[in-house]
């Protein structure tokens, strides 16, 4: 299993919080990937102050293809970013049979079977 993955899979049932970006007090699907990518020994430079919708997918995807190569496969440990809905951005961790992200209805961190349901963006390799 990669390091991201694993680090990924130790986040699951976190609770949420916008903007979050420690497990105890809660993370967003942002939060999720940099303590993911932190417990796969990449350092990471965290935003803030963004909306829970909008948001530049060119700029998301070119602020991430700074720092991560993209994904030839779906491999575990890889970062995905999709659109959930209109205008709302979404980072998640692919896992072994399924991926980890922040689940704003659900209130917490969650490991979801299968492919992610939404659009998928782009992905990057860890």
């Amino acid at each position: 299993m990669s390091a991201v993955a694993a680090a990924a899979r130790a986040l699951v049932g976190a609770p949420f919080r916008l903007h979050g970006r420690d497990a105890a007090g809660g993370l967003d699907c942002v939060g999720v990937v940099a303590l993911a990518l932190q417990g796969g020994g990449h350092r990471v430079v965290v935003p803030s102050g963004y909306a829970l919708r909008g948001g530049d997918p060119a700029s998301v995807i070119a602020r991430i293809d700074a720092v991560l190569a993209r994904a030839a496969a779906d491999a575990p440990g890889d970062i995905v970013l999709t659109t959930t809905g209109p205008g709302q951005l979404h980072l998640a961790v692919r896992v072994a049979g399924g991926f980890v992200h922040a689940d704003a209805g659900l209130r917490r961190v969650v490991m979801r079977p299968g492919e992610p349901p939404w659009p998928l963006l782009a992905a990057w390799a860890t």
